[in-house]
């Protein structure tokens, strides 16, 4: 954006508690708070709740919540008695403690959305991995694009379009327990082709890794994971750099400790992507714009 990040103190007490402080006069400013509600899911999300609150008693004329990844997303509906909706609590806090808007990246389900009672502007991550791709000259006649899970058609659908129509395979899987998936069978040919698995998300990478051992059983040359948010909650490294990917690729909408590396992965930046929105909105325009016009923003 060629701006410079505004200065803010933030610190906890011996008690755990956390203490925030702008360094900058915010009176009558647009202010974007940009915060990944990650790993640690808890301390980032009331990190960024009371950034708003001290904008907000610091008299900021807007207040935007940029928000890459957006935890408790997968809490977005009851599926069992006596659950609850986590998104929608995630949403009321966000909105009560005083932001105008927000702004996140592929959210788990498009219903979240609704949750907020404040404008929200949803951005996708598909075209910068899908930019990646091109590069690479894929022979598009060998590409079948995988969605790992029966939820994640629609998401696999949209990128396989975006592939020069690319043919459509579907892993059944049915869990058995949170973080716990278990491969049932495949609906679609891979044999011969390079298998490319989209999903938003890849946490403990169960799911992805067990949907790819099927996959190469099926006779698939080489597996491609593609994601927008890289968790890598334990084992997943271990997982991912197994053998099983030819590449896995994923964007830097939460911060990769060192230690979560591996040879196969690519890590492509959503930093030009967040930049022109976070603009567009600023000046008032559509979010449809070159070269990201593709991306389908909300």
């Amino acid at each position: 954006m060629g701006l410079e990040l505004g200065k803010i103190r933030i610190k906890r007490f011996a008690d755990g508690e956390i203490y925030v402080q702008l360094q900058d006069s915010v009176r009558g400013c647009d202010v974007y708070l940009v915060q990944p509600t990650c790993p640690p899911a808890n301390e980032n999300l009331m990190e960024l709740l009371i950034m708003i609150d001290a904008c907000r008693r610091a008299s900021a004329k807007t207040i935007t919540a940029v928000i890459p990844y957006f935890g408790y997303a997968r809490a977005d509906r009851k599926s069992q008695g006596r659950e609850s909706i986590a998104a929608k609590l995630v949403a009321n806090l966000i909105t009560e403690a005083g932001a105008d808007r927000v702004l996140a990246c592929d959210l788990h389900s498009g219903q979240s959305m609704g949750y907020f009672d404040i404008p929200i502007d949803h951005v996708h991550g598909q075209p910068v991995i899908l930019d990646y791709l091109a590069s690479k000259t894929k022979c598009t006649d060998d590409l079948v694009v995988v969605s790992p899970d029966v939820g994640g058609v629609a998401r696999a659908r949209a990128f396989a379009k975006k592939l020069s129509d690319a043919p459509l395979a579907i892993v059944d899987k049915r869990r058995q327990g949170h973080n716990v998936a278990e491969v049932l069978n495949l609906i679609g040919d891979v044999k011969g082709k390079v298998a490319v698995m989209v999903d938003d998300m890849i946490d403990t990478a169960g799911t992805i890794a067990k949907g790819a051992a099927l996959l190469h059983q099926e006779g698939a040359r080489e597996v491609y994971a593609c994601c927008t948010h890289a968790v890598f909650s334990p084992p997943a490294i271990e997982r991912l750099s197994n053998g099983l990917f030819q590449e896995v690729i994923v964007t830097n909408t939460i911060p990769l400790a060192e230690q979560n590396y591996f040879p196969q992965l690519t890590v492509l930046s959503v930093a030009n992507l967040l930049g022109e929105t976070i603009w567009r909105v600023h000046d008032d325009c559509s979010g449809s714009f070159e070269p990201y016009s593709s991306l389908g923003i909300d």
